[in-house]
């Protein structure tokens, strides 16, 4: 292997909230420590947001994919034109791309595999639009290998918090857990953001519980948080990852069903169903592996005070809990400099997935390189 120099890198996610393409300027050094200089949330524009939730649903044709494909490449190289303005060109671009399907199941069709994920965001258009080369399409190794493809955070987690005896917890869209121990593993804990904000757009008109106002105005309906609670993702045992596939729109929907009436105590117990199905993953899968001293949160759930008071209420009180800004890591841009380091990885060709996180047979180079 060549001898590794730092990088200048921007690196683009957009996640299952799909609220703006995060983009971040990184240098990334030999050590493989990442130092965020530039973040910004680019927004998508009004219908390529929405043309994006439709391809969520039943209701988008393949025209509709291969057309957003292109649609998203091209917001995504506007986002790097911004820092690109201001800071120069990088050594070259890391795209995670937008997940509009992810499927970690070992289906099969005449004995063919079926387990596949599709990241959308083509990374040619934004190689010509920005002059930069490009690396993306990062899950589709560890699937090849037996994988699902996910969670593939866990590398950063186990190079940025080796020895700190934790469990480092992303909520986004949905949330993710890296134990970081003498052997790091991870999963998808289950929802993170992903019910709440379907609840809070359906019933109040807004993206978001800024703030955690409306669950903190509601109560807990706690006959209803233990049926959600129910559900089977819950008691499968790690390797295993989920997304906005399985808790969709018609699953959300179902749930409400059985839901209190008034708008804020449905706000209040989906909030609270995040932070105990965290709570709950780890007493089920975690404190019997390991003892872990600290939960470290990122993501956008780390900025929801009513997120983290019903994780204080349901962790045991012995455990620390703390953000990614403790360490010196952005909450919001924590997930963009992972792929920023996926990204120098590749370009290496430095092994980057954890299969003790996503259940692949080896360790693989993850990435695909468009110039």
């Amino acid at each position: 292997m060549e001898d590794l120099q730092p990088k200048k890198v921007i690196a683009l996610m957009s996640g299952t909230s799909c609220d703006s393409i995060d983009a971040g300027l990184c240098e990334v050094m030999p050590d493989l420590s990442c130092r965020l200089i530039s973040g910004i949330n680019y927004k998508y524009p009004d219908h390529i947001r929405a043309k994006i939730f439709q391809l969520f649903s039943a209701d988008a044709s393949i025209k509709d994919i291969c057309q957003m494909n292109f649609a998203i490449g091209k917001c995504f190289a506007e986002a790097c034109k911004v820092l690109i303005s201001e800071f120069g060109k990088p050594d070259f671009i890391a795209s995670h791309g937008q997940t509009v399907y992810h499927y970690p199941f070992d289906e099969k069709l005449d004995n063919i595999s079926l387990k596949s994920t599709l990241q959308i965001g083509e990374s040619s258009v934004i190689a010509y639009e920005t002059g930069c080369p490009v690396i993306s399409n990062f899950r589709e190794a560890d699937i090849a290998a037996g994988g699902q493809g996910a969670p593939l955070v866990c590398f950063a987690d186990d190079k940025w918090f080796k020895g700190k005896n934790a469990a480092v917890q992303n909520i986004g869209g949905i949330g993710n857990v890296t134990v970081v121990s003498n052997d790091t593993f991870g999963f998808d804990t289950g929802p993170g953001n992903v019910i709440i904000d379907y609840c809070m757009n359906k019933f109040f008109g807004k993206p978001f519980d800024k703030n955690g106002e409306v669950a903190n105005s509601g109560k807990i309906c706690d006959s209803w948080l233990e049926c959600l609670l129910q559900d089977e993702y819950y008691f499968k045992n790690p390797p295993k990852t989920t997304g906005r596939e399985y808790f969709s729109s018609a699953y959300i929907e179902n749930a409400l069903k059985f839901a209190p009436d008034a708008p804020a105590d449905i706000i209040a117990t989906v909030t609270a169903l995040t932070a105990k199905t965290i709570a709950r993953a780890y007493e089920n899968f975690v404190y019997p592996v390991t003892d872990i001293d600290e939960v470290i949160v990122g993501g956008g759930g780390a900025y929801n005070p009513a997120i983290m008071k019903f994780l204080r209420v349901f962790l045991p009180k012995h455990i620390k809990l703390k953000t990614h800004e403790d360490y010196g890591i952005s909450n919001n841009f924590k997930e963009v400099m992972a792929f920023a380091l996926l990204g120098y990885c590749r370009y290496y060709n430095i092994p980057s997935n954890l299969p003790s996180c996503t259940g692949a047979s080896k360790r693989v180079v993850l990435g695909k390189l468009a110039n």
